[in-house]
């Protein structure tokens, strides 16, 4: 399977390094030397005129920014001709942790109460370094409300059945300001004890 790891910036220098959008949170794992990526358009359409994997021989960060060098790039031409479009990596189908999901498997959930009464949807997964959020859209039409991915709050995840239980302590869901979050991280959320966190996977209940 391949997820969606970053977005191509600006040509960074004439040896044909790129600045990178990162997008997912295992960045370490995803950016080594050698690594094979994938370039495609952001509609998901193959690069036309550029191969169908890139491998990286140059992996650096500069002021903030990391910068990416391949094997095929060569100057500023060949690495202004890649901006704009999206990397993937081949990932496995499952995170490696038992209790983890990919961002994808978990948009699109529906929200229930432990009473068993729909409250919302998963629209998103924002990933922070403490742990990660679920973004849930609250039914007919409600505000967005970001809910800690922590096993105390999240209880159940089953993505086959279509749902997550929220276990709202009161005021979680009802009586928050609203918030708006965005998702795009590619690596497992995980789901401990005290957080569960969400990525390209997010790990859940232990």
């Amino acid at each position: 399977m391949r997820l969606v790891v970053a977005r191509v910036g600006r040509a960074h220098g004439i040896r044909g390094e790129v600045t990178i959008e990162v997008r997912t949170d295992v960045p370490e794992e995803r950016f080594v030397v050698g690594a094979e990526l994938h370039p495609v358009r952001p509609d998901g359409a193959g690069a036309p005129g550029l191969p169908s994997s890139l491998r990286l021989t140059g992996v650096r960060e500069h002021k903030g920014s990391l910068l990416l060098g391949f094997a095929s790039v060569h100057d500023r031409t060949g690495a202004e001709a890649l901006r704009g479009l999206l990397l993937e990596a081949d990932v496995p189908d499952r995170p490696a942790e038992p209790d983890a999901w990919y961002d994808h498997e978990l948009v699109g959930l529906a929200v229930h109460d432990p009473a068993g009464n729909r409250v919302g949807e998963i629209t998103g997964v924002r990933h922070l370094p403490a742990q990660d959020l679920l973004v849930v859209r609250l039914t007919g039409g409600g505000p967005t409300r970001l809910v800690p991915f922590v096993g105390a709050l999240v209880p159940e995840v089953d993505p086959v059945g279509g749902r997550v239980v929220v276990d709202d302590p009161g005021g979680l869901l009802g009586d928050l300001p609203e918030r708006t979050a965005e998702t795009g991280a590619a690596g497992p959320a995980r789901h401990s004890g005290q957080a569960r966190q969400s990525g390209s996977g997010t790990a859940g209940p232990p």
